[in-house]
């Protein structure tokens, strides 16, 4: 007699209940990570991981190089204005030397005159001391140093999977998805198998001539690992979005990259 006037009761709550909070409790049951891994914590302030390059040298020529400016400023400036918190990452720690100073560019000349912000990319957190849980998404901002320290970086590719696989989103632009080509999910596959991705072309590197100097060809390696690559004319804007995998083409594409962030997120929070 118990049961059944407790089910009554239930059954009553449940009805009193609006619609769209109980689509909003099954969605809850079926959200990314609900099977094999924790979902991510509901959190009123987004937080995003921008990863930037430790690497200052431009292989064997001996030119500088390091994160190429606009593909770090303008994400960032997308995020702040979106209302997230972000954070500044790399591999080691510490500095992240810049590359690509256009200060005709509004958006990195307005981050230059912050000194509080460039301190930031000079003292940045490596990336096995932040904690994934604590982000909703990571982006691997580009420049050529990225190519040297990004592939073989297994904290990195750590990160970035906890996050993904948590229901987070990996993004990344230009030669960021540098840290794509080695990143594997806990079932072995790589995140990109299968998925449409676009990062700088090989065309693009032959056109800067440097397609000798980087280490490998970022577009053939992605290839490689089954990715559906996709592209735009030499330097000109392309955005892929598959599933809660972002990437874009080069810089021109920074900013797209960072919108479809803002916009995955967004939906996730509906």
């Amino acid at each position: 007699m118990k049961t059944a006037r407790t089910h009554r009761t239930t059954s009553a709550f449940l009805r009193s209940l609006p619609v769209a909070l109980l689509a909003s409790l099954a969605a809850g049951c079926n959200s990314p990570g609900a099977a094999g891994h924790e979902a991510l914590p509901a959190r009123l302030t987004p937080r995003v991981a921008i990863v930037l390059t430790n690497h200052g040298t431009l292989g064997s020529t001996g030119k500088p190089t390091g994160f190429y400016l606009s593909e770090a400023t303008h994400p960032y400036h997308v995020f702040r204005e979106a209302g997230y918190e972000v954070d500044f990452l790399s591999p080691k720690g510490g500095l992240a030397p810049m590359d690509g100073l256009d200060v005709k560019d509004q958006i990195n000349d307005a981050f230059l005159a912050d000194a509080a912000l460039v301190a930031r990319t000079k003292s940045t957190t490596a990336v096995r001391e932040a904690d994934p849980a604590r982000y909703d998404a990571v982006f691997f901002s580009g420049g050529h140093g990225t190519m040297w320290d990004f592939p073989g970086d297994a904290s990195l590719q750590a990160f970035a999977r906890s996050v993904y696989e948590r229901g987070g989103v990996v993004a990344a632009v230009c030669h960021g998805p540098a840290a794509l080509v080695n990143l594997r999910l806990s079932d072995g596959r790589y995140l990109v198998a299968g998925r449409e991705v676009a990062a700088f072309t090989d065309e693009e590197e032959s056109a800067v001539k440097l397609e000798k100097v980087v280490p490998f060809a970022l577009e053939s390696t992605l290839r490689q690992r089954g990715a559906s690559f996709v592209e735009s004319p030499n330097f000109e804007k392309r955005v892929a979005v598959s599933d809660r995998l972002v990437t874009g083409q080069n810089p021109a594409s920074a900013t797209g990259t960072a919108e479809a962030v803002v916009e995955l997120l967004s939906r996730r929070a509906r």
